[in-house]
């Protein structure tokens, strides 16, 4: 499976940005889709996820009502909405493919995806 996220860009604080990360070359709905970022100095963090149809979500208690994930698996994507950003989420943005449970158990561990897109950068000025 291949990532390739995009939208990122630079924002000023309170505002928004929608990232996209479109899969190919793989069963989309086969997989649990998550976003991650990296913030300069920082390890990885999770940041959302949603099971293959969308039933089920998490988020990092840092995003949770302000940021959104879905997906369309007609067109093979994934989204991420911010809004209300703060210059902490300042960040390369990751997507990744989990296809351990066939898209359906969450989870916010790293190294249990097994695709990761390139990664987009999000700028957010004070």
């Amino acid at each position: 499976v291949q990532l390739q996220a995009s939208g990122g860009g630079l924002v000023q604080a309170g505002g928004s940005l929608r990232l996209s990360c479109a899969a190919s070359g793989g069963t989309f709905s086969s997989y649990v889709m998550g976003w991650f970022r990296q913030a300069p100095g920082k390890e990885r963090e999770f940041v959302a996820s949603v099971t293959w149809n969308s039933g089920s979500t998490d988020y990092a208690d840092s995003v949770k009502g302000r940021f959104t994930i879905s997906r369309d698996n007609a067109q093979n994507t994934v989204y991420l909405q911010m809004d209300s950003l703060k210059p902490e989420d300042t960040a390369v943005y990751y997507c990744a493919a989990d296809g351990s449970s066939f898209g359906m158990v969450l989870t916010t561990t790293p190294y249990v995806y097994d695709y990761w897109g390139q990664g987009t950068l999000v700028t957010v000025s004070s």
